[in-house]
């Protein structure tokens, strides 16, 4: 293992950006439900 060189910017960052894109897209969607859900409370409630 101490063998090993890290080589700063090899490492392949995929599933990074998979990740990130997919958290993007739950906090997306979750704040067009929270505003829906809000704009219905109004209209209810006036």
């Amino acid at each position: 293992m101490a063998d090993q060189k890290h080589e700063h910017g090899s490492m392949s960052t995929d599933d990074q950006e998979k990740t990130f894109g997919s958290f993007v897209g739950v906090v997306s969607k979750s704040v067009v439900v929270i505003t829906v859900a809000l704009v219905l409370l109004y209209l209810i409630n006036g």
